[in-house]
C-alpha cells in the first residue's frame, strides 16, 4: 500500500505560507503528563523525520511541552530545518514540577517563553506564535490586549513573523486583531465538540487558518457509534473518520494530529486520502454541532 502524504490534504495560507492542511503536533514527543523525556528519543527522532519526507510541512510546539524537550528533539531530529517547514509554537503558560500548567501572560514572562523558544528550537526567529489563554473546558472571557501587544512588540523587533491566538471567544479574536494581523485561532474542537462552528466559517471567510486542538478528543479520546459506524463502512478507522470530517469540514482548517509512533502518524496521513460523501457527513455532522447563529467577525 502506498503512504499517503500530506499533499493530499490540499493545502491553506498560514501568515505569508502556504501549508499542507494535515500538519503534526509535537505534544506527545514528551513523556508522561507532557513533563520530562521521551521514553524512546530515537523513535521521537524518527517520527518527526518520517513526518517531513511524507510531505508535513507544519508543525505545532511549545517550549512548555516538557519543558523545553520537545522542541529539542525537534531540533534534533530537523535542524537545519527544510526551508519550506513551519513552526508553530505557543506561549501563555509555564510547567510547576507537579506538572501543573499556570499562566505565564506578563510581558516579561512573555519575552522570555519567546526566547526560550528561540534558543531551544535553534532558531533566530518564530514563524508563528500563538498567545495560549487561560481556561482548560472552554475558553474564559478576558482582556487579553496587554499580553497581545507584548506578542507584537516582539513581533515588530523580528523576533516572531506571524501571530496567532489560542483558547479564545470571538470577542478576544477581535480584541487581538485589533493590536496586530492574526493568521491563526487554535481552538478545541472536533468531531463532538462543536461549540466553534460559527468561529470556523466566519474565520473562513476572513482568510484565517483555524486549527483544531485535541481533533481526536486529546487526553479522552472520541467516543460515537455513529462514527464507529461510518469506518467500518468505509473499511477504515474511526480515528481517521474523524480527521477526514475536519478536513471536509471547511477549508481553512489545519491539523495537526499528535503521535509519538511511525505506524500512527502513517495512518493519520491516510485521512488526507479519505473521501467522505454527502451521507457519510450528514450522519458524522448529527453526532455533534452547536446550533450556534452565524458570526461576523
Amino acid at each position: 500500500m502506498t503512504t499517503t502524504t500530506a499533499e493530499r490534504s490540499g493545502q491553506f495560507t498560514l501568515g505569508d505560507r502556504t501549508v499542507n492542511r494535515l500538519g503534526y503536533g509535537a505534544m506527545q514527543l514528551a513523556g508522561p503528563h507532557v513533563m520530562g523525556p521521551p521514553a524512546d528519543r530515537d523513535a521521537a527522532v524518527a517520527v518527526l523525520r518520517r513526518a517531513v519526507e511524507l510531505g508535513v510541512d507544519h508543525i505545532d510546539t511549545s517550549d512548555y511541552y516538557g519543558p523545553h524537550v520537545t522542541n529539542e528533539v525537534i531540533r534534533e531530529a530537523l535542524h537545519p530545518y527544510p526551508e519550506q517547514l513551519t513552526i508553530v509554537t505557543k506561549v501563555g503558560a509555564r510547567r510547576t514540577p507537579e506538572g501543573e500548567w499556570p499562566e505565564a501572560l506578563s510581558p516579561e514572562e512573555l519575552r522570555q517563553a519567546v526566547h526560550d523558544n528561540l534558543e531551544h528550537l535553534g532558531l533566530e526567529a518564530l514563524d508563528v506564535v500563538n498567545l495560549r489563554m487561560p481556561g482548560f473546558a472552554a475558553p474564559v472571557e478576558r482582556s487579553l490586549a496587554e499580553p497581545f501587544g507584548a506578542l507584537a512588540e516582539l513581533q515588530r523587533e523580528g523576533l516572531i513573523r506571524h501571530l496567532g491566538v489560542s483558547n479564545v471567544t470571538t470577542q478576544q479574536f477581535a480584541e487581538a486583531r485589533a493590536i496586530a494581523p492574526v493568521v491563526c485561532v487554535q481552538n478545541h474542537y472536533n468531531l463532538v465538540h462543536r461549540d466553534d462552528d460559527a468561529m470556523v466559517d466566519a474565520l473562513a471567510r476572513e482568510g484565517v487558518a483555524y486549527v483544531p486542538f485535541f481533533p481526536l478528543g486529546g487526553f479522552s479520546p472520541l467516543q460515537s457509534a455513529a462514527l464507529e459506524t461510518v469506518a467500518r463502512r468505509l473499511g477504515t478507522t474511526p480515528m481517521q473518520v474523524a480527521l477526514a470530517w475536519l478536513l471536509a469540514r471547511s477549508p481553512n482548517v489545519l491539523l495537526i494530529p499528535g503521535t509519538s509512533s511511525v505506524a500512527h502518524l502513517e495512518e493519520n496521513l491516510q485521512a488526507a486520502a479519505r473521501v467522505l460523501g454527502p451521507a457519510e457527513m450528514a450522519e458524522l455532522d448529527r453526532i455533534g454541532g452547536s446550533g450556534e447563529p452565524d458570526v461576523d467577525l
